[in-house]
C-alpha cells in the first residue's frame, strides 16, 4: 500500500497539486456538525484532512478522527500543537519541527516525549519542517510557540531555512501564516522556497479566496491547506478543488 509520504512525493514529481482541509478541534463544538464538511470533501477533490491546533481545550480529538474515518476514505493526518495532541487512530502525523523559530522544545523537545509512543504504533510519521511566516497580527501558533515568525519580505531567509530543514532530513516543508491570518503567504516567498528545495511544499494560513489559492498553487505550493475559511464557507472547498482539478487536468492532457 502506498504511504502518505510516497503519495506526496509522487504527486510532487508529477507536478500534481493537492488540497487539505484543516480541522481545529477547538472550533468544533458538536462533532455532528462535521457531516456537511465531510460530504463536501468527499464530493470534491480533497486529498487530506489535517486535524489539530495550537491549543486544544476540547476533549473531542478522538471523536473528530473517528467521525472523519467513518464518513470518508480521505487520509486523516494529525497536525499537533504538542505531544498531548496525539491519537493513534489517525493515518499519519505531521512530526513538526518548528525550524523558523529557536524554541528548543518545538525543535526537538516535544518530539522526544512523543517518539516512543509513535514508534510502537501503526501511524505514519511524516518528518516536517514547520515555518511560520509573518502576518499582520500575532497568530495563535506564534504566541503559543513563543517564537518570532520569518518576516514576509525576507524571501531569502525563508528559502535558506527550508533548505536547511531539507538537508537535516525533513521530508516535508510546511509554511504557515497562522490560523485565521488576514494576510496569506506572498507568492514571492512561496516561489523562492519552491526553487530552493525538492521536498513537497505545504502552504497554509489566510487562504480564504479562490484567488489566493490560485496564487499559492501557481507560485509552487504542492499542497494548500484551508482551515478557518472552510468552516465559515464550506463551498470554498468546492471552488478551490475545481481550481486544483484544472491544474492537474492540464498535466493529464499533456
Amino acid at each position: 500500500m502506498t504511504t502518505i509520504l510516497e503519495t506526496l512525493n509522487e504527486r510532487r514529481k508529477a507536478g500534481r497539486k493537492s488540497l487539505s482541509v484543516l480541522i481545529d478541534p477547538d472550533k468544533i463544538e458538536d462533532v455532528s456538525s462535521l457531516t456537511k464538511l465531510i460530504q463536501i470533501a468527499n464530493e470534491s477533490y480533497v486529498d487530506f484532512f489535517f486535524v489539530g491546533g495550537s491549543l486544544i481545550t476540547n476533549s473531542n480529538l478522538s471523536k473528530i478522527i473517528q467521525s472523519l474515518k467513518s464518513g470518508s476514505d480521505i487520509p486523516v493526518v494529525l497536525f499537533p500543537g504538542s505531544n498531548m495532541h496525539i491519537d493513534l487512530n489517525a493515518d499519519g502525523i505531521l512530526f513538526l519541527s518548528l525550524i523558523s523559530g529557536r524554541n528548543p522544545d518545538l525543535l526537538i523537545g516535544q518530539h522526544v516525549v512523543a517518539a516512543p509512543i509513535l514508534k510502537n504504533s501503526r501511524i505514519e510519521v511524516l518528518p516536517t519542517g514547520y515555518m511560520l511566516i509573518n502576518s499582520e497580527n500575532t497568530s495563535s501558533v506564534s504566541y503559543m510557540s513563543n517564537t518570532n515568525p520569518i518576516p514576509s519580505d525576507k524571501e531569502a531567509v525563508a528559502a535558506c531555512t527550508a533548505m536547511a530543514g531539507e538537508m537535516l532530513g525533513l521530508k516535508l516543508i510546511y509554511m504557515d501564516a497562522g490560523s485565521g491570518a488576514k494576510q496569506h503567504i506572498p507568492a514571492k516567498v512561496i516561489s523562492k522556497v519552491r526553487k530552493a528545495i525538492n521536498a513537497p511544499l505545504i502552504i497554509g494560513g489566510g487562504i480564504n479566496t479562490t484567488q489566493k489559492a490560485k496564487e499559492a498553487l501557481t507560485a509552487g505550493a504542492d499542497v494548500i491547506v484551508i482551515g478557518n475559511a472552510a468552516e465559515k464557507n464550506p463551498n470554498l472547498l468546492i471552488e478551490v478543488s475545481e481550481i486544483i482539478y484544472d491544474f492537474n487536468k492540464v498535466l493529464d492532457v499533456h
